[in-house]
């Protein structure tokens, strides 16, 4: 797959990465799906292509999740990366508008009857894309919901890059969503 010049990174690519310290646990239908997360990491740090919205909400959440010292794992590099460049040149931070629990560049969901059920938590990353000129792609590895969006994601100008087709297509259609 191609990476994207800019997009966006949901923050289960960096905690995929971060499997790559215990390889002996990662589940062989996963090894696939860390190796890709570990290159989309390299790709957006070598490549300083990140997007992320200008009230930090989306580097609040790396923060919960990743450690800021910048090890042990490659994910937690990232975020340590982030932290670091987030205020540089090469970083889009973009304006978002925080609506009761959405957010106003969030797609209209009567337009988009298909998001209408988006999870609340990662409505800042669809924003965030939405409200960009380009709008970049978002980088997603693990969460299946997502799966099941694609379409109305697509629908509304939104594209996701799912950097573990294979792996999320399955957990989707195990999850019988």
């Amino acid at each position: 797959m191609n990476l994207p010049n800019k997009c966006l990174v949901d923050t289960n690519v960096p905690k995929m990465a971060n499997r790559a310290l215990q390889p002996d646990n990662i589940p062989l239908e996963e090894y696939d799906c860390v190796l890709a997360c570990i290159d989309a990491v390299k790709h957006v740090i070598n490549n300083d292509c990140l997007v992320i919205d200008d009230a930090d909400e989306i580097l609040k959440e790396y923060r919960q999740n990743l450690n800021m010292e910048g090890r042990p794992g490659l994910g937690d590099r990232f975020m340590k990366w982030v932290h670091d460049h987030c205020w540089g040149p090469n970083c889009d931070r973009i304006k978002i508008t925080k609506n009761n629990s959405s957010y106003d560049e969030f797609p209209d969901t009567n337009e988009h009857p298909g998001l209408e059920h988006f999870d609340l938590s990662d409505r800042k990353f669809v924003a965030v894309a939405n409200a960009h000129a380009k709008k970049p792609p978002i980088l997603q590895a693990t969460d299946s919901k997502w799966w099941g969006w694609k379409d109305a994601l697509a629908e509304a100008g939104i594209e996701v890059h799912f950097l573990c087709e294979c792996y999320i297509k399955s957990k989707y259609e195990d999850k019988g969503l």
